[in-house]
């Protein structure tokens, strides 16, 4: 069966985790424990518990099994794309990102401690009987919710953490890059040859809302500092700020952007969808685009 490599790709402002869920199957295999109060341990009283869960996130070249209609294939993470999902996820501002299943989005519980495993016999995962591999994800994660402590925790209803977000085919990703990469020689080949004579059909009629979108995403980061989206992401918003002329490519990852547009409504202050979704222009901006794309491919079939 197929063996398939996760990556994070680095082009792509909305690659790695978006949220952390809690199951009853986790696919890394890795139940959490429920830490109560060591007050309330020792002394046997009727206190609250403390409502904190701790268990593995993400286990390195654990290979998981997954099903993509007839397809059958594992999947695994390296010790390196742990590291990178996890630095990637706490940046972000996401640790208030947590659903059940998969399915339901909830509210109350926060990633309050997250390390990487480095030193197996001093780790602090050993007090909670747990024997994991060096350079796994474990957390802490504090449930502020009495619904799901309740009805999920207290009945062992879930068992342990699963992770969701965007991650790419290594083989499938070095593929596109090596196309990429000979379209782009092949490209400077031609221009060389044409001395710059034919020059690439590009378009600046974007919506001005599309520009003041991502002015308005510009200026909070240079105001406030921010980590979020990749090199092309802000090249993009400062092409759009600019009202710089765009070619049919670029218009296509523009479009291509609609896949994030759930992440639209976070506040600038609270992670980064809000912020990279007004940085590629916002709703004007992308709707613009996916329209734009459409009658350039209809005029050139005519």
């Amino acid at each position: 069966m197929k063996i398939v490599e996760l990556v994070i790709d680095e082009n792509d402002d909305y690659a790695g985790i978006d949220a952390i869920s809690i199951v009853e199957h986790p696919a890394i295999e890795e139940d959490f424990v429920a830490l109560k109060n060591q007050k309330e341990i020792k002394l046997q009283a009727v206190d609250e518990d403390k409502r904190l869960l701790s268990g593995a996130l993400l286990v390195p070249n654990k290979t998981i099994y997954r099903k993509d209609g007839d397809e059958e294939y594992y999947i695994y993470f390296t010790r390196e794309t742990v590291r990178k999902a996890s630095e990637l996820f706490l940046m972000s501002g996401s640790q208030n990102n947590s659903t059940y299943e998969h399915a339901i989005p909830l509210k109350g519980l926060t990633l309050v401690e997250s390390w990487i495993i480095e030193d197996k016999n001093n780790d602090k995962s050993n007090m909670y009987g747990m024997d994991l591999p060096l350079g796994t994800w474990f957390g802490t994660m504090k449930v502020n919710n009495e619904e799901v402590w309740n009805e999920f925790v207290k009945t062992g209803a879930v068992k342990g953490f699963s992770i969701e977000g965007y991650f790419a085919d290594k083989a499938k990703l070095s593929e596109q890059r090596e196309h990429i990469e000979a379209g782009l020689k092949l490209l400077k080949i031609k221009e060389m040859l044409l001395q710059n004579e034919i020059e690439l059909e590009s378009y600046n009629d974007y919506p001005e809302s599309a520009s003041n979108n991502a002015k308005r995403a510009i200026k909070y980061k240079e105001e406030n500092g921010s980590s979020c989206g990749t090199q092309v992401g802000w090249t993009r918003a400062r092409q759009l700020a600019n009202k710089e002329k765009l070619t049919r490519d670029t218009i296509a990852r523009m479009a291509s952007f609609k896949r994030h547009q759930q992440n639209k409504d976070v506040p600038y202050d609270e992670g980064c969808g809000g912020l990279m979704w007004d940085a590629w222009g916002g709703a004007s901006g992308i709707n613009w685009a996916i329209n734009k794309l459409k009658s350039i491919d209809n005029e050139k079939k005519k």
